[in-house]
């Protein structure tokens, strides 16, 4: 008897905060033909920039990331925020194949790669702006040397030594870590804005107080910065205005010693 064989996993993209929207049927890069895009009401049909929103993992697993895991719902307010305050902004949200890094398959940056394919294809040439938690922000920053990449927002980013910034020449480099994340480390977040300021079209890197990994403590700031770093971005404006609104709230800039907790 023929053993049938199991179906391929392929990423998974959603437009907006929540709405599912056809994956690409085929290889797990989405050759295939795929199923049409449908926009949710009140997504701008011709936006003048898009959000890709990357939600976390871990450094090693084939596990496949369920509809409903945390990792993936996390993000949601971001998604729901930035639909708030950045006008002319389209929202997408990529669920990956694997909960992995995978070191050296790297699975999240190539699934990052399908989806910028994707959004090209349903939009066209719009400047993309990629939000990425933890793993979701080195796999931003990883692809951020795409073409039609503007702009990385990395929340709490995995960054270990030694990652490139090469790829972030132009680009606009945002980053946010909390003082008290025990996962991912915000001194090597302070390390890696150092390195892209010279090359980046602009830098900001602000550490949130008594704020952990999981951005829960003082999440409505996260979500704010997030989505304003997104709308400064999409309109061409500088991140001044932003970082300022930080500090007026106990914000500070990124340091890489001494941090307040």
């Amino acid at each position: 008897m023929t053993q049938s064989r199991p179906a391929s996993i392929e990423p998974t993209l959603v437009m907006g905060a929540g709405v599912p929207l056809g994956h690409a049927a085929g290889s797990p890069l989405g050759h295939g033909a795929g199923s049409p895009f449908d926009d949710p009401a009140g997504m701008p049909t011709a936006p003048r920039a898009i959000a890709l929103v990357l939600h976390g993992g871990k450094a090693a697993s084939r596990g496949q990331v369920h509809p409903k895991a945390l990792v993936f719902l996390r993000m949601q307010p971001f998604a729901r925020a930035i639909e708030q305050r950045a006008d002319g902004v389209a929202v997408a949200m990529l669920r990956y194949r694997y909960r992995g890094w995978n070191e050296p398959d790297l699975h999240p940056v190539a699934d990052v790669e399908f989806a910028l394919r994707r959004l090209e294809q349903r939009y066209g040439q719009v400047p993309i702006i990629l939000v990425g938690h933890s793993m979701g922000g080195r796999a931003a920053f990883r692809a951020a040397g795409a073409p039609l990449v503007r702009a990385v927002v990395g929340l709490a980013p995995w960054l270990p030594a030694g990652e490139p910034v090469e790829q972030l020449a132009g680009r606009d480099v945002a980053i946010v870590h909390g003082t008290r994340d025990h996962t991912t480390s915000a001194a090597a977040s302070a390390r890696f804005a150092a390195l892209a300021r010279p090359i980046a079209r602009q830098v900001a890197c602000l550490q949130v107080r008594r704020s952990g990994h999981a951005m829960i403590r003082r999440s409505e700031l996260w979500h704010r910065l997030a989505a304003e770093f997104v709308a400064a971005t999409a309109a061409g404006e500088k991140f001044d205005p932003v970082v300022a609104s930080a500090h007026a709230v106990g914000c500070h800039d990124c340091r890489e010693r001494g941090a307040p907790a």
